[in-house]
């Protein structure tokens, strides 16, 4: 088996694209009007609107999500977070060092999700 992707259903692709287009500085790969995806390589984050999942009667609702969070390896996690306008409302922490090394900084998305930009220890 391998692992394919993270998909985030949506109401609202469009925001939620040009969110992560801002995140990753990629263009999204658009090959429906109803889906989007950023390929890395070691994995891919789908999105797609609510019309890909309507017959699965409700099971997936969008901007409900509060378990998981979309992690994003940068280079420099103050300069990521800089980047991206936010509100105050979507700053979850700003850029932090975490007990076990990491810099982090954890921000929501247009939908709500939990969204990390993080660089491991950098080794001395």
């Amino acid at each position: 088996m391998s692992f394919a992707s993270i998909r985030i259903i949506t109401a609202d692709l469009d925001a939620l694209v040009a969110f992560y287009e801002r995140v990753t500085g990629q263009q999204a790969e658009r090959p429906a009007p109803v889906f989007a995806q950023f390929r890395g390589p070691g994995a891919t984050l789908a999105i797609a609107s609510t019309d890909t999942v309507a017959m699965l009667n409700g099971a997936l609702v969008p901007a409900a999500n509060r378990s998981v969070f979309v992690e994003f390896e940068v280079d420099d996690v103050d300069a990521a977070f800089a980047a991206l306008p936010l509100e105050r409302e979507d700053v979850v922490l700003e850029p932090t060092t975490m007990p076990w090394g990491n810099r982090s900084a954890l921000v929501r998305d247009p939908d709500g999700n939990v969204v990390n930009l993080f660089r491991p220890p950098v080794a001395r």
